[in-house]
């Protein structure tokens, strides 16, 4: 079911998310380790989609182009900004944090990033939905500290998750449809060793050894559509 990675991912936020009303004062070092370990889970995940390249040059060109379109575009700066407006916008709970303040930051938190762009095209294109999956693993996990301070809100953010991730899986699938057999493949593996380097970025953010600015990056995920396309039909 070419779905599945963006259900299951629903599911762990919806499931996190109940979970975290039931617990209070969940330890630090426990919410640290935790991270630390789902961190490294998500490097090694990178490092292995990185190895699908056969053209390395192609991963190289497509992140350092993608890299200087999003810092001209300062898209991480833009999805904060987003996120700040819209946290302007929601009333504020004089008694706690409101339904509405932890739908808006969770959702944010859980649809921005390039994991859920590369997950869905990767289920959408290929039927695999590792990446999703880990995702819907880090997400749940998340929703739990933050429904534990925010509120039941987290959990509705479920919603836009899945129709963001399920939009883009269900579009991906009718790419073959347009594109040459070959051509798709080549893509398939030059876009799957370039989303793996975001991950990696991921991992080590979460890890805490990086800051880097992943949102940044994820115009290389559409530079690679070019330059696959110019070294197929040109060379």
């Amino acid at each position: 079911m070419v779905l599945f990675g963006t259900i299951i991912n629903a599911l762990l936020i919806i499931i996190g998310a109940f979970i975290g009303r039931f617990l209070h004062n969940i330890p630090e070092r426990m919410k640290e380790t935790v991270m630390y370990g789902i961190g490294l889970a998500v490097a090694v995940i990178g490092i292995q989609m990185t190895f699908e390249s056969s053209q390395i040059l192609i991963v190289i060109i497509s992140i350092v182009i993608g890299a200087v379109l999003g810092e001209w575009m300062d898209l991480d700066a833009k999805i904060n900004q987003l996120g700040q407006w819209m946290e302007s916008k929601m009333p504020k709970n004089k008694t706690g944090p409101g339904i509405a303040q932890g739908f808006v930051t969770a959702t944010l938190i859980f649809v921005v990033g390039s994991m859920a762009i590369i997950g869905a095209i990767d289920s959408g294109l290929r039927n695999d939905h590792d990446v999703l999956l880990m995702k819907g693993i880090i997400d749940g996990f998340t929703s739990i500290i933050l429904s534990s301070t925010l509120g039941i809100g987290v959990a509705f953010a479920a919603v836009p998750v899945f129709l963001y991730q399920g939009i883009i899986t269900l579009f991906s699938t009718q790419i073959s449809r347009f594109v040459p057999d070959e051509l798709l493949s080549f893509f398939i593996s030059e876009m799957t060793a370039t989303g793996g380097l975001m991950i990696l970025a991921i991992g080590l953010n979460l890890i805490g050894l990086t800051k880097i600015r992943v949102a940044n990056l994820i115009p290389g995920i559409a530079i690679v559509g070019v330059v696959v396309t110019i070294v197929h039909t040109f060379l």
